[in-house]
C-alpha cells in the first residue's frame, strides 16, 4: 500500500494540475495548455522537469536547516494520512480502530511545517502567509472535527473500514447479523432492511438526512484546510506574492505543491468515506435487477477489489473536480470574512447538528 500511494499521489498531482488548468481555462473562456503534447497533455511533465533542473536557492539570511526541512515535514504529515484509507473491502494499509482520529491528528502536523517555512525564510511575505495559514487551519479544524464527530456519533465507530461497511450491502457479512435502519420522512417512521437494497440508499447522507448539511460544512471547511480558493489568503498572489512558500524554488517548491494536491486528495477520500458510501456502489438493487450485486462483486475477491477501487476513486475524483470548480468560481475572502464564516457560521451550525445527531442516535436505539 505504501508503494501504491508513493506512485499514485505524484501521478494524481500531475493529472490534477493539468485538469485544473483546463477547467480554469474552460470557466474563463480560454484554451489553457495547448503547445506541449497533444492538447497540452505533457505541459505538466515539462514543468516538473524544469523544476527538477532548477537551482535550489536558499536566502542568505534564512535559517538554512529549518528552510530545507519544512517542505518535507508538510508533505510527510499529509502523506502519512493515506495509511488508513481503505481502498476497497479488503485493502487498507493500516487497519486500526481509531483510524479517523489518526488522520485528524497526523494531518494537523502540517501546520508546524508551514510555520517553519514562513519563519525560516526570513521574509515578511512568507511570515505573513505562514501566520495566516496557521490561524486559518487551526480555526477550521474545529468545524471539520465537529462534522466528523457527527458521523462518528451516528456510526458509533472511528474505524474507516467499519464506516465503509455500514454503507453497503456487505454490512450483514461484516457484522454477522441483519441490521435494520430507521428512516424518518416527515412524521412517518419506516423500518426497512436497506442492506439488502444497497446503493445510495445506504449512504450516510441518506440514512441520516442531517448529515447532508454536515457534508456541506465539511466541504467548505476542507477547502480552508487545503488553503484552496476562496480560502487561499495564505498564498494570496496579489498581496503576499506566494505566501509561506515565496522564497522556495525548484524541488522544494514542488514538494509544497505536491503536499497541497495530496491534501486535496486526502480530504476528498475522507469525505467520500464518511458521507458518500466509501467504496460501495451507488446503484441500488431493484426488483428483478440487482444492480448493487452486479456492481459490487464478491467480498474479498478480485471483482470486489476492482469495483471497490473503481467506485471510491470515481467519487473522490468528482469531489476533487468540485474543489477545482469552486476555486475558479468564487472570489477570495478577506481575513475577517474567513474568520467570521468559521466562528460565527460553520462552528455554531456544526455544534447544533452534533446535538441533533446525538438525539437521533439515542432515539433510534
Amino acid at each position: 500500500m505504501l508503494l501504491f500511494f508513493l506512485v499514485f499521489v505524484p501521478v494524481f498531482a500531475l493529472g490534477a494540475i493539468y485538469a485544473e488548468r483546463k477547467i480554469a481555462a474552460f470557466i474563463q473562456d480560454r484554451l489553457g495548455p495547448m503547445e506541449v503534447g497533444k492538447y497540452g497533455l505533457l505541459q505538466t511533465v515539462a514543468d516538473i522537469l524544469k523544476l527538477l533542473q532548477k537551482e535550489d536557492i536558499i536566502p542568505q539570511k534564512a535559517d538554512k536547516w529549518l528552510f530545507r526541512l519544512a517542505p518535507f515535514i508538510v508533505f510527510v504529515s499529509v502523506f502519512a494520512g493515506f495509511a488508513v484509507i481503505p481502498l476497497n473491502a479488503s485493502t487498507q494499509a493500516a487497519e486500526i480502530s481509531i483510524a479517523l482520529f489518526y488522520v485528524l491528528a497526523i494531518v494537523s502536523l502540517d501546520v508546524i511545517g508551514i510555520l517553519m517555512a514562513g519563519w525560516a525564510s526570513n521574509s515578511k511575505y512568507a511570515l505573513f502567509g505562514a501566520m495566516r495559514s496557521v490561524a486559518q487551519i487551526i480555526a477550521y479544524e474545529v468545524p471539520i472535527g465537529l462534522s466528523v464527530l457527527c458521523v462518528v456519533t451516528f456510526c458509533q465507530s472511528l474505524d474507516l473500514q467499519a464506516i465503509s461497511y455500514q454503507q453497503g450491502i456487505f454490512y450483514q457479512s461484516y457484522r454477522g447479523y441483519e441490521q435494520e435502519t430507521n428512516f424518518l420522512f416527515g412524521l412517518a417512521s419506516l423500518r426497512v432492511d436497506v442492506t439488502q437494497i444497497g446503493g445510495f440508499l445506504t449512504w450516510n447522507i441518506v440514512r441520516m438526512p442531517l448529515l447532508t448539511v454536515v457534508l456541506i460544512i465539511y466541504f467548505i471547511a476542507s477547502l480552508a484546510e487545503c488553503n484552496r480558493a476562496p480560502f487561499d489568503i495564505p498564498e494570496a498572489e496579489s498581496e503576499l506574492i506566494g505566501g509561506f512558500h515565496t522564497e522556495y524554488s525548484g524541488i522544494r517548491w514542488a514538494f509544497m505543491m505536491l503536499a497541497e494536491y495530496s491534501m486535496m486528495l486526502l480530504v476528498a477520500f475522507l469525505g467520500v468515506i464518511l458521507f458518500l458510501g466509501s467504496w460501495n456502489t451507488p446503484l441500488p438493487n431493484l426488483p428483478y435487477l440487482p444492480l448493487a450485486n452486479y456492481t459490487s462483486g464478491e467480498l474479498h475477491t478480485w471483482t470486489g477489489f476492482f469495483w471497490g477501487m473503481f467506485w471510491l476513486l470515481s467519487k473522490t475524483f468528482l469531489w476533487v473536480f468540485m474543489q477545482m470548480w469552486v476555486r475558479w468560481t468564487y472570489p477570495r475572502l478577506r481575513a475577517d470574512q474567513l474568520m467570521y464564516l468559521c466562528w460565527k457560521v460553520l462552528t455554531p451550525f456544526a455544534i447544533i447538528l452534533l446535538f441533533l445527531c446525538s438525539l437521533w442516535r439515542l432515539w433510534s436505539i
